[in-house]
């Protein structure tokens, strides 16, 4: 008994600690970014479009315009490939080549993001360039790298939610004349909605954090940008580029920055954690 009450103990102090660690990382940064925010005022900050640190002017819309319009683009690229290789993988091939297909997916998780980008400069960036013009590091680029690297966690959570689904909803699907499709389109995806979103909305926390990629093949311009074509920079990567180098208002613009896209991330994964919950009651 003292021993599983010691056990117990120790696994209540690695919890607490956890959290405690996450606590004390949005206490700093909190700390040094919200001064900045009452400084230059929250609406300025936010929806200001001019981002001249040297001239005292901190307007993040243009990053803010950037990271949406990356995100999305992943999204248009990831979601449809990511759920139709989930589909794949649990409905339309034999358990055989779905055990060597799925750790060669998983796989993609632990390629590190600079591999990424270095493919992406190297192969995408001048792939675009020749075929569509401009100058070829561009939100386009920065999408389909993305949409790359978000499959993992989408194919995987998307899988298991279709996995978790009663037998008796396929079964019963095909007792009444539907066909296989039909049974994948109609029940299965519409039954396992819940755990799809949520990977959707945990692949687009993945999109939105990215840095190191990014910084490599979106070109970084602190403009608000006018097409695919055009070239971007999101949050993570203005402070990724600048934080080498930044002091005084400019380095808490930063900060604030990150406080920004914390409560970004925060809010997508309360949300896919709140989807999930719904789709078990």
């Amino acid at each position: 008994m003292t021993k599983e009450r010691i056990l117990e103990k120790s696994f209540l102090l690695i919890a607490f600690s956890s959290i405690s660690i996450l606590a004390l990382i949005a206490f700093f940064i909190f700390q040094q970014g919200i001064p900045l925010m009452w400084k230059v005022g929250l609406e300025s900050f936010l929806l200001g479009d001019r981002w001249f640190p040297s001239k005292e002017s901190f307007g993040i819309f243009p990053m803010i315009v950037g990271s949406f319009w990356v995100t999305l683009g992943s999204l248009i690229v990831g979601v449809p490939l990511g759920v139709a290789c989930a589909v794949f993988l649990c409905e339309l091939t034999g358990p055989a080549i779905a055990m060597v297909l799925r750790p060669m997916i998983q796989l993609l998780a632990a390629i590190p993001s600079v591999i990424y980008g270095f493919w992406g400069l190297i192969v995408l960036v001048p792939l675009i360039r020749d075929s569509l013009g401009g100058p070829g590091l561009s939100i386009l680029a920065g999408s389909l790298v993305l949409g790359i690297m978000i499959l993992p966690t989408i194919i995987s959570i998307s899988e298991d939610s279709l996995r978790a689904l009663p037998r008796i909803y396929k079964e019963g699907a095909l007792s009444l004349g539907a066909t296989h499709w039909q049974t994948i389109w109609r029940v299965l995806l519409p039954a396992a909605r819940s755990g799809i979103v949520a990977s959707v909305i945990l692949g687009m926390g993945r999109a939105i954090g990215e840095t190191m990629a990014m910084i490599m093949i979106l070109g970084n311009a602190a403009q608000m940008p006018h097409s695919i074509l055009s070239s971007a920079r999101t949050l993570t990567t203005n402070i990724g580029i600048e934080m080498g180098y930044a002091s005084g208002d400019h380095r808490q613009a930063l900060f604030a920055t990150g406080v920004v896209l914390f409560f970004i991330i925060m809010g997508l994964n309360s949300l896919a954690l709140f989807i999930s919950r719904k789709g078990r009651a």
